[in-house]
């Protein structure tokens, strides 16, 4: 096992020990109820408020409530947001500062989306509230939409993407997927090498994973892992940004690599040194700030379906 302590430095270590003054790292041990509360705590506790001219309205879209980020002068085009949290934990506020603050990074309109949970709603009602969702936003809104995610809800818009094929063509400029969790080869890569990593580990993902699903068999089924579509072809520009110490690393080397086998644009810049979730790591250290502000330039380009620049 890597030697983490070593290998991080001392604001990323610092930004762990803080994480886990409120989400201990055996945290799926715990009791749904108990892991959202403390996981809301967590989050809570790194929330950094609205920067300034940002505002921010609740409603719905195709039923499902969202959150509008918005600026006085806005730039045309929206960022449709899926937050993370395993499926299991995670909703409006636990990202509403991340999102402010893409909203005032981009000057695009930032809309989220507080997609159903497991165990009460496993899949594939959080795909469907997602797409319920995506429907709605094209429907009720002109220009680019650019779709982002973090971890559990970089899976969703990257399903999203796919399923649109055929079916909503033209509206999606790119995709912005972070430290997503596509459904790769877990007997390889990231998945061996930083199974145990600090933030986020194998067995994590597994308690995820059986909770999502059911415990019903979802091979196959891209609507629940991306990866495994058999068709790659036709999919937006896509910028794939992971951690390095994190076992969904792979996940995206593969779909780089899958997306440009198929004729398509895709980038995947892996953030050394970095864990897990850090975006909430953003004003705490200097790698994740560079790292955020490679996230606002990436939806910035991607909304002019562009990536050459992105570095």
């Amino acid at each position: 096992m890597p030697d983490y302590d070593r290998l991080m430095d001392s604001e990323v270590r610092a930004f762990m020990a803080r994480t886990a003054l409120h989400y201990p790292p055996d945290a799926v041990d715990l009791t749904v109820d108990d892991q959202r509360r403390v996981y809301n705590a967590m989050c809570a506790d790194f929330d950094v408020g609205y920067p300034d001219g940002v505002t921010a309205q609740d409603r719905t879209f195709g039923g499902v409530p969202s959150r509008v980020y918005s600026r006085a002068a806005p730039v045309a085009g929206t960022v449709f947001f899926c937050h993370g949290g395993g499926f299991v934990v995670g909703g409006l506020d636990s990202h509403d500062s991340i999102c402010a603050e893409f909203c005032a990074g981009t000057g695009m309109q930032v809309i989220a989306v507080d997609y159903g949970l497991s165990p009460e709603c496993p899949f594939p009602r959080d795909f469907e509230d997602a797409w319920a969702a995506f429907q709605a936003v094209c429907a009720e809104t002109t220009g680019a939409i650019v779709l982002c995610g973090d971890s559990a809800g970089g899976n969703l818009v990257a399903a999203v993407a796919h399923y649109a094929r055929g079916r909503i063509d033209g509206r999606i400029s790119g995709s912005l997927l972070i430290y997503p969790g596509l459904g790769g080869d877990r007997t390889r890569g990231s998945y061996v090498t930083h199974a145990d990593a600090p933030g986020l580990s194998v067995r994590d993902m597994a308690f995820y994973q059986s909770l999502r699903s059911g415990g019903q068999d979802r091979t196959g089924d891209p609507r629940f892992a991306p990866l495994q579509d058999t068709d790659f072809s036709g999919l937006p520009p896509v910028v794939v940004l992971t951690a390095e110490f994190d076992p969904l690393s792979s996940d995206g080397e593969a779909y780089r690599d899958a997306i440009q086998a198929a004729g398509g644009r895709a980038v995947w810049i892996e953030e050394a040194g970095l864990v897990h979730a850090h975006l909430r790591a953003r004003h705490m250290s200097k790698r994740a700030a560079t790292s955020f502000a490679r996230m606002v330039q990436a939806l910035t380009l991607l909304r002019e379906g562009q990536m050459t620049d992105i570095a």
